[in-house]
């Protein structure tokens, strides 16, 4: 025979300060460990935005990114004539020389710190999904003029349209914004290549090599060519392991969003036992009449695990509003981290996903269940002669 369900709600709206207690105990639990996920699941988005199975990336053999690579030009005209790669229009091939730079520069809160300016030639675009001008326009060949992305903008000093960005003797012109839509891409300044190498002093070759190939089979004759070509002795991957190469910046994010997380759980644990602890306290009377009635230990047992479970999931849902409040209207603007594979800045939004917001949700039941456990037990372990001489 179960104890009827309006019993554990009534107890709940009874108890209003320590149920409320309690609830929001989980909630700020629930909330910090979104936030701190959604820290992850940003950086995770960002290095998958924009990726295409058709785009190889030739380096230097052993180069993590292209910061560690470089392509000499000789090996660059040689990369161009292997079979595999797609054409464009004109039927020249599509590949695409780029060189990258790390200039130190304020950001608005007044720190310095790595940001890559990348130097492309047009056919740089044909290889990337289209990447509007949201402001000012297109820059110039051989004027240093550069193009700032949207993200850059928002969270570095000097970089609106019209400014000029000084760094050591390199000195760039910013004539436009641009979206990137998400990707690594706007965590960067886009400049004309040549103008990249005259700044740098880097004109015997380039970082990495970005070629589009047109299908599945084509990719994989491309990939031998380039690790059996003596001439080049260069490594190709593909954009997608390029990428999930660079996704180590995430998982200490990961780590401290599961240590963090787990340390609060257990302390939410132990709120919510030592409410129902209470709960359990102040009721004695009832579980002896409950047992007087005929109800089983059994159901002793699950009406109280019912209440701190529902205690898990009223906070576990008041946490995952508030995680979405706050990331849909305090946490807009566009954060950082280090990316340790290119010493520069990868910047990046809050995103709080579906499956995030799941598995809150399962982090709250969880705390329920077991702040529930052993209080239940013991009001389950509660004989009637002398729970009645207690009340």
């Amino acid at each position: 025979m179960a104890i009827p369900i309006k019993y554990n709600l009534r107890s709940l709206f009874v108890r209003k300060v320590s149920t409320g207690m309690t609830v929001l105990g989980v909630a700020l639990v629930v909330t910090v460990f979104l936030l701190v996920m959604s820290l992850a699941e940003g950086v995770q988005k960002t290095f998958h935005t924009s990726v295409s199975p058709l785009n190889l990336m030739v380096m230097r053999v052993g180069a993590q990114s292209d910061v560690q690579s470089f392509v000499q030009k000789e090996q660059y005209e040689n990369i161009r004539t292997l079979p595999g790669i797609a054409r464009d229009e004109q039927g020249q091939p599509l590949a695409s020389p780029e060189i990258v730079a790390l200039i130190n520069i304020p950001r608005k809160d007044g720190k310095k710190t790595n940001v890559i300016v990348r130097g492309v030639e047009p056919v740089a675009f044909k290889l990337r999904p289209p990447i509007p001008i949201l402001e000012g326009r297109m820059y110039h060949d051989g004027t240093n003029e550069v193009i700032v992305s949207r993200r850059t903008r928002e969270r570095f000093a000097g970089t609106q349209v019209g400014d000029t960005i000084q760094a050591g003797s390199q000195k760039w012109r910013v004539v436009g914004i641009f979206d990137a839509h998400g990707s690594p891409y706007d965590s960067e300044i886009w400049a004309d290549l040549h103008d990249v190498q005259g700044q740098t002093r880097r004109n015997a070759g380039y970082s990495i090599v970005r070629v589009r190939v047109p299908d599945a089979a084509a990719r994989d004759q491309f990939i031998a060519a380039v690790k059996g070509n003596q001439q080049i002795k260069m490594d190709a991957k593909t954009e997608e392991k390029f990428y999930e190469d660079q996704m180590g910046t995430a998982k200490p994010i990961q780590f401290l969003a599961y240590f963090v997380g787990i340390l609060m759980a257990i302390g939410a644990s132990f709120g919510a036992m030592n409410t129902m602890y209470a709960q359990v306290s102040a009721r004695i009377r009832e579980v002896a009449t409950l047992r007087a009635l005929g109800f089983p230990r059994r159901s002793i047992l699950l009406s109280f695990m019912l209440e701190s479970l529902a205690l898990g999931i009223l906070g576990g849902a008041v946490g995952a509003v508030m995680a979405t409040l706050i990331v849909s209207f305090v946490l807009t603007a566009p954060t950082g981290t280090q990316n340790f594979n290119t010493f520069a800045e990868i910047l990046f939004n809050f995103q709080l996903s579906a499956g995030l917001i799941m598995s809150g949700m399962v982090f709250s039941v969880a705390i329920g269940l077991f702040g529930g456990l052993f209080p239940a037990a013991r009001a389950a372990r509660l004989k009637i002669i002398n729970a009645l001489r207690e009340a």
